[in-house]
């Protein structure tokens, strides 16, 4: 007599601690997003509410370079004009701005590459002799002080021939504040190495009627310092510490204020997707000068050599300003010899 043999299922109990256990680890992993949601929701507010923006017209987007001239990229090629100002004379609150304001003290306009790779950061010498629309000829940095951002806007795309598509000023302040939580920063001078507090550094740059070369080595030390914080950063890998990165975050936006276009959003999404930049992709240099020179009202000047900056400006229009920079002997880039 055949007997059929029955195979018992799983019983009840097992089934219910079965469930149990993935209702627990669902209930986890929704916690855990959640958490993180909440913590990315709380840090994005935070940021916005800390952002002042100053109401001004901008381009709605970067002009791509015609693609035959630009390198392979996902994305068009994005401008920055960031002027420097000193909480001296403009009482530390970048965004007050009424006609016949300070000047700006830094005038440096930004090209991050259409591959994000390369970021190249031009300075302008405030004392070079340019037209400003509306008021004919001045010192560049006369600009911001007769018209505000718009009016200092639309005199460097006159010069650099590429609309601007975001536009910052910073308090002097702000660097000062992050050089002392790097530790302090180095930089290269013809008397050696430097190091320096945030105070020293304000000194350091505030310096110009003993330099030989004058603005052009106040100039000079700008670039020096804000490339030795940018140093620094990448030695300490800042870049991937969330707490320091977030003091560093405050410290800036604290003493700064940016066109309505960017955002914590904005911003963020310019991080990611610079995550391939590091620090030999960026270069500092100044504007092509031809010499000085004096005003018809007596002004001590700088005037632009116009063949190199035409050159200069058709390879910045064309996302290939680095490379264009080291091969120019018209253009002085920072790191071929130390600063004054």
């Amino acid at each position: 007599m055949h007997t059929e043999r029955m195979t018992a299922g799983p019983s009840p109990t097992h089934t219910t601690r079965r469930r149990s256990l993935f209702l627990a680890l669902l209930i986890l992993v929704l916690t855990f997003f959640l958490i993180v949601g909440g913590a990315f929701a709380y840090l994005r507010h935070s940021i916005n509410a800390q952002i002042r923006h100053i109401p001004i017209a901008v381009e709605a987007g970067p002009s791509p370079a015609p693609q035959s001239a630009r390198p392979a990229a996902t994305h068009p090629a994005v401008n920055f004009l960031v002027l420097g100002s000193d909480s001296r004379s403009s009482g530390g609150d970048p965004s007050d701005w009424h006609a016949g304001a300070q000047r700006s003290d830094v005038m440096m306009v930004l090209q991050l590459s259409g591959d994000r790779k390369r970021l190249s950061v031009m300075s302008l010498p405030r004392d070079l002799w340019v037209a400003i629309p509306g008021h004919g000829e001045g010192k560049i940095n006369s600009a911001y002080s007769l018209g505000g951002a718009e009016l200092a806007i639309d005199t460097v795309e006159a010069v650099v021939g590429s609309p601007i598509d975001h536009f910052a000023i910073v308090d002097f302040e702000s660097f000062a504040q992050m050089t002392d939580q790097l530790g302090g920063v180095t930089v290269q001078t013809v008397d050696g190495p430097k190091h320096l507090d945030g105070q020293s550094a304000l000194a350091f740059v505030r310096e110009r009627y003993s330099l030989p070369n004058g603005d052009l080595d106040r100039v000079r030390r700008q670039q020096a310092w804000i490339q030795a914080i940018l140093t620094t950063m990448f030695d300490k890998q800042t870049l991937q510490n969330p707490l320091a990165m977030n003091e560093m975050l405050q410290a800036l936006l604290q003493h700064s204020a940016v066109d309505e276009g960017l955002s914590f959003d904005s911003m963020a999404a310019l991080a990611l997707e610079s995550r391939g930049l590091r620090r030999d992709g960026i270069v500092f240099f100044t504007a092509p000068i031809a010499g000085a020179g004096t005003s018809d009202d007596g002004q001590s000047i700088l005037l632009l050599n116009t063949d190199a900056m035409k050159e200069l400006c058709q390879a910045w229009a064309e996302d290939r300003v680095k490379e264009y920079v080291a091969s120019s002997p018209d253009v002085q880039r920072l790191g071929k010899s130390p600063v004054q």
